[in-house]
């Protein structure tokens, strides 16, 4: 609003020079890029994210499997640590090697974190594996996905404000550089003879 007051009230200023108008319309054209830009740009980005991320848990649900494994034996505590997805620490994993049979139909047997306070031999346990049986991280869900998408457009559109807005003061500062010059060469004609009298000042 400051911008547009701002060309107004130069249009017909006596005191305007081009230099003032032209850094007006430059922070008018900045203004309605950003408001044109950051929706676009954050509505497209976060689009392309989500229809990425959502193949991803297709492709996810597809190749993670969830088996039941065994516990052979204890191994020592394992310390807390943060869910990728969620951000929480998870203190109730035990370090423990465990067997489990793979989707493929083969057995495995490995040391692995069980989501269980005090393990036994015996006791059962779900984990994520591959089609082959390697333990892996649980498939991303569609809210967690939303989420990224969400951040991801959002974060491009900060960027793409940032972007102008370094655009407008640059040119701006040029603008006003070149001005300084004008102002000391016009100086430097005047000021030998500023002040003196008969110099037609």
């Amino acid at each position: 609003m400051r911008t547009i007051s701002g060309v107004w009230r130069w249009r017909g200023n006596p005191l305007r020079r081009p230099t003032d108008l032209a850094e007006a319309w430059v922070c008018l054209v900045a203004l309605l890029l950003t408001l044109v830009a950051m929706p676009v740009v954050g509505v497209v980005t976060g689009s392309a994210t989500q229809d990425s991320l959502r193949r991803s848990v297709r492709e996810q649900r597809h190749t993670r499997h969830l088996v039941t494994a065994t516990v052979l034996r204890t191994l020592a505590q394992a310390p807390p640590e943060a869910d990728p997805d969620t951000g929480a620490a998870r203190t109730s994993r035990s370090r423990v090697v465990a067997g489990w049979t793979a989707p493929d139909g083969s057995r495995r047997q490995g040391a692995v974190l069980a989501e269980v306070k005090s393990p036994r031999a015996g006791e059962h346990f779900r984990l994520w594996t591959d089609p082959a049986g390697r333990i892996t991280t649980r498939p991303l869900d569609s809210a967690t996905a939303r989420a990224h998408a969400v951040l991801a457009g959002f974060g491009a559109a900060v960027v793409a404000a940032g972007l102008i807005e370094s655009v407008r003061r640059l040119v701006v500062w040029r603008m006003v550089r070149r001005r300084h010059a004008s102002w000391d060469r016009a100086w430097d004609r005047a000021g030998p003879d500023w002040g003196k009298a008969d110099t037609g000042s």
